[in-house]
């Protein structure tokens, strides 16, 4: 089998000033991407912006001879989102991959969280994709190829204290992938998910919170033997910080935006050399066409057991399973 690689091929990824991003990047340009990177160089709440995290990344790949481009702007609003896809337009005329893996914290108990915490990250996290991605759509579509890789989270998926408007976020962007999978289709783009497990800035800003708190961090990659349901603890989980290196969650972010993918639509959870994919099932359920609120209590272990559970592709998939139980 030959390696992968992208000759040719343009990548933008935003949050690549350092943590995941500047692997994600590195690992593109290694391969032969031209890269642009974009970064506010901002603190993992939001807050300032320094030009130096961008400008340092991209003059690493061209110091190991790939080729990479510089972008400050902040994905947070339109013509952010604009700016940063007319920077690889400029630079290099197209653009082929784009990586949404910018993101911040501001982390609160649900009952201390306002607008001024929420909606920073969605705009970030949620928007920020949405605006990167709208401007490269067009240029997609156009040429009938893209590859589009979104950040999720555990944090969303599973649910994780502290972080309302983290969670919301995240799981607003599997919307967005489950959406621009189903439209990107005719036009041979392809868009899936990651959700990663990796020492970053912003896992360690979490840990720390968690400590201060006596409470489980953002992810829990084990449960103890003997003490199901019980999170590990913040002891046992520094111990194990030095195997999540962000370099082993690139490798399937990278394949995932290269032309060989096979899959659109999908999520993938990633984190110390190991990648394993999440899906939402439907569990076979329970049918009365004269259905009862007493019903849904006395069968209700029926309609959460898992066995025989499906995926359905599409909400159409879904439909026409129902159509099938109620027609008999």
């Amino acid at each position: 089998m030959t390696d992968l690689g992208f000759d040719g091929r343009v990548a933008v990824v935003t949050g690549a000033g350092g943590g995941l991003g500047r692997e994600y990047a590195l690992l593109l340009a290694s391969r032969g991407a031209r890269v642009v990177v974009n970064d506010t160089g901002g603190s993992t709440a939001g807050e300032g912006t320094d030009e130096g995290p961008a400008e340092s990344v991209s003059r690493e790949i061209r110091d190991l001879g790939g080729e990479a481009a510089a972008d400050t702007h902040s994905v947070a609003t339109p013509e952010g989102g604009h700016a940063v896809v007319r920077t690889a337009l400029d630079a290099y005329g197209t653009v082929d991959i784009l990586v949404n893996n910018a993101g911040i914290l501001r982390d609160a108990p649900f009952h201390d969280m306002t607008a001024e915490l929420l909606d920073p990250v969605l705009d970030v996290h949620l928007k920020g994709a949405f605006y990167v991605t709208r401007p490269a759509w067009d240029v997609m579509r156009e040429r009938g190829y893209g590859r589009v890789v979104n950040t999720t989270s555990a944090a969303g998926l599973l649910g994780t204290a502290n972080k309302s408007n983290y969670g919301a976020a995240k799981t607003g962007l599997i919307g967005l992938t489950r959406v621009l999978a189903a439209e990107g289709s005719a036009y041979g783009i392809k868009v899936n998910a990651v959700a990663p497990i990796a020492l970053t800035r912003m896992l360690t800003q979490s840990m720390t919170r968690t400590g201060e708190q006596g409470k489980t961090p953002e992810r829990e990659p084990e449960r103890e033997p003997g003490r199901a349901g019980q999170a590990m603890t913040v002891e046992r989980m520094k111990s194990f910080v030095d195997k999540l290196d962000p370099a082993l969650v690139a490798p399937a972010v990278a394949y995932l935006a290269h032309e060989d993918c096979p899959v659109s639509g999908e999520m993938y959870t990633v984190g110390a050399g190991h990648v394993s994919r999440f899906f939402v099932g439907r569990t076979d359920g329970y049918f009365n066409p004269a259905l009862s609120m007493e019903d849904v209590r006395d069968h209700f272990d029926e309609i959460r057991d898992e066995t025989g559970y499906t995926v359905p592709r599409d909400p159409g998939e879904e439909t026409g399973r129902l159509f099938r139980t109620v027609s008999g």
